[in-house]
């Protein structure tokens, strides 16, 4: 059996609320996207078909591997199987010995009002929403906030988390945090959607953006602010941005406000990111679309999901930007990768056209040999496309102003392609399929027909249906890792699959109302992650252990827990992976941190780390030898939940309104986490 897990807090008694994730939540972070017809009508193939062709071909459901048709769930495995598919029982104890970087004791699935962590584990609350980061900042006051205040606070909804080690005696880090999407009717008491005040708009768009703040660790492993940092920062949906790279300047980013096509205020709904090998920090714009009203009968506007009709946050009845009808190109400044220096709190951030323009999850950088900065990014929709950019120059070594002004410029000129998976891999079965990156764009050049290049860059969905890309299941996170430089793609759901008019599973394809997703390996051609062609695995196919259509590596399913909807995903120093999870009310039981083995017998073994409390999202994990920090989003997003009734009280209890957070968790003893 795992040992007990423990927390800052026991279980609280709650309102009796449902437990499926609240439709504030889709309401408010991407606009009730997976309600819509997705925006992809190309007849690029799917990658469904590819996968069931590849699957069919090798016959590996022969070999009792994966994937299925969906079916109802099963017994496989007995007993333990079925403790650890039901939630609030233990999961089945893991193999010993356990691989190295994943000993601990395994986190039962759970429904608690709080974050479970393994025995001989502790945690502590470094920052939360609301919090005063600069000096002077007031304390916050859920009754009575303010925008001016806010600006000065942790944001709200905290997402990737990044960070830095500082030089110095202490152990000192600078800590990067993006603030994806508001939930007004959470925020506020009195909010009335169909009349925002203007107060209410202006702490919506000051929680949104980013914070930079430096953090301490004491002796017993416990993290705090430094208020006084000289680094903090806070970035806003007003702060000034600049647009670089070859679309900077096009007429399709100018407005009435910026002629130039240059300068961009604010930045919205960044959802993943990266730490770079240069160390700046990277963001990616996702669902921006919904923070804009009134978009005119495009085609390219309706592509990335901009609509008629009024807002959901109502920011265009304050600010004339956020209303297309008279500032169409708006739309255009928006979804792309932001850089940040946190060594610089009075820099302008960057926003790097060079890398695309769509629903960015985030960005992650892979050096080739030579020094090149190699990208990679999904597309966090139903039926889009994975992306990479390799950078012209390379990285220039050492902290010198020279070398770190050299660096800030990586990502502003390179090549940038989408990705085409087929089903003609290696016949020796190790690799599930093959594909190709191709081609959109370089510098000035495009090579896409009928486009040019600054139609590439910021019509990057356009150009991926024009050149036959492979529609994918919500790419999420794509990281690659350290340890050998091949590429994890979190492939979160899609629940329209097999529905009338879409792709279809077969005995051999993905599962109809795929509801849990995939995780899928990629490994470049020759370990070199600027060339074109590339091999791909399945790593695993998620959901309850008992149905049968899941698959983990191959490893036994007895001995993993159950796990839907991976979202983020961070290495440690061993080369294990690990994931983070986005509405695991598909099975019942709260979201929550996975680490999963990639080698070896083991490879596949999957187990709990720790989970958030009920409502919550787990979000940018970053796993050190020392510690492990993640984001614990919209806590108490469920049902029913409202400021008068809370759905959560975590992280301070009591009766308290529940706040996004970002959590430190620690060995008691002071030793290696997984160890």
């Amino acid at each position: 059996m795992a040992q007990p897990c423990t927390g800052d807090h026991p279980p609280r008694s709650l309102p009796v609320l449902h437990r499926a994730r609240q439709g504030l939540t889709c309401r408010f972070r991407c606009g009730d996207a997976c309600a819509k017809r997705e925006p992809n009508r190309s007849a690029n193939p799917y990658f469904g078909e590819v996968l069931g062709a590849v699957l069919d071909r090798r016959g590996v459901l022969r070999a009792g591997a994966v994937l299925g048709l969906a079916g109802g769930a099963v017994a496989v495995g007995g007993p333990a199987l079925a403790a650890a598919a039901t939630p609030g029982l233990p999961v089945a104890p893991a193999p010993s010995p356990a691989p190295y970087g994943l000993d601990y004791a395994t986190v039962p699935p759970n429904t608690d009002d709080a974050v479970r962590v393994p025995g001989g584990y502790a945690q502590n609350v470094v920052v939360r929403w609301g919090d005063p980061i600069l000096p002077g900042a007031p304390e916050f006051d859920f009754d009575h906030q303010t925008a001016a205040a806010q600006a000065q606070q942790f944001g709200y909804n905290n997402d990737f988390c990044g960070i830095l080690l500082l030089e110095g005696p202490l152990r000192r880090w600078v800590l990067f945090s993006n603030h994806e999407y508001t939930i007004e009717p959470l925020m506020f008491r009195d909010y009335d959607a169909e009349a925002p005040t203007e107060e209410q708009v202006r702490i919506g768009l000051a929680a949104h953006g980013h914070s930079v703040v430096e953090i301490v660790r004491d002796r017993e492993g416990r993290m705090t602010v430094d208020v006084q940092g000289p680094r903090n920062r806070r970035i806003t949906g007003s702060t000034e941005f600049l647009l670089d790279g070859p679309a900077a300047g096009s007429p399709l980013l100018r407005t009435s406000a910026d002629p130039t096509g240059t300068l961009v205020l604010g930045t919205f709904n960044n959802c993943a990111g990266g730490t770079t090998p240069w160390g700046t920090f990277l963001s990616g714009e996702e669902n921006v679309d919904q923070y804009f009203a009134n978009a005119p009968a495009d085609p390219r506007l309706a592509r990335y999901g901009f609509e008629p009709g009024p807002s959901e946050r109502g920011w265009e009845t304050v600010e004339r930007r956020f209303d297309l009808a008279r500032e169409p190109n708006e739309a255009n400044r928006f979804g792309w990768v932001v850089e940040v220096d946190p060594h610089d709190p009075h820099s302008r951030p960057v926003k790097h056209t060079a890398l695309g323009r769509f629903k960015h999850e985030g960005a992650t950088i892979r050096l080739s040999k030579e020094g090149h900065a190699v990208a990679y990014m999904g597309d966090d929709e139903r039926f889009d496309y994975v992306y990479k950019f390799v950078s012209s120059a390379t990285m220039r070594k050492g902290q010198s102003r020279r070398a770190r002004e050299h660096n800030l410029s990586l990502l502003s000129d390179g090549t940038l392609y989408v990705a085409r998976f087929t089903g003609d891999g290696a016949e020796d079965g190790e690799y599930d399929g093959s594909g190709e990156w191709i081609k959109l764009a370089a510098g000035s050049t495009s090579f896409v027909p009928g486009m040019t290049a600054e139609e590439v860059y910021v019509f990057t969905r356009e150009a991926g249906d024009k050149v036959g890309a492979t529609k994918m299941d919500r790419p999420e996170d794509v990281e690659p890792n350290p340890a050998n430089g091949h590429v994890f793609l979190a492939l979160t759901n899609n629940t329209d699959r097999g529905k009338a008019g879409k792709a279809g599973p077969d005995e051999a394809n993905p599962r109809a109302d795929n509801k849990h997703g995939h995780v899928i390996e990629l490994v470049e051609s020759d370990d070199d992650p600027t060339g074109t062609s590339f091999t791909w695995s399945i790593l695993l196919v998620c959901g309850d252990p008992a149905d049968p259509s899941t698959y983990f590596g191959g490893f036994d399913k007895s001995q993993v827990s159950p796990i839907t909807s991976p979202d983020n995903l961070a290495f440690d120093t061993h080369g294990n992976l690990w994931i983070s999870t986005d509405s695991s009310q598909a099975l019942e039981q709260n979201d929550g941190l996975f680490g999963v083995s990639l080698t070896g017998e083991t490879r596949g073994r999957t187990t709990q780390f720790l989970s958030v409390p009920i409502g919550a999202e787990t979000c940018g994990p970053v796993v050190t030898d020392d510690f492990v920090l993640v984001s614990v989003q919209h806590p108490g997003d469920v049902d029913d939940a409202s400021p008068d009734r809370p759905g959560s009280h975590w992280p301070d209890g009591g009766s308290a309104q529940p706040r996004p957070a970002v959590v430190n968790v620690y060995r008691e003893d002071r030793g290696r986490i997984g160890i």
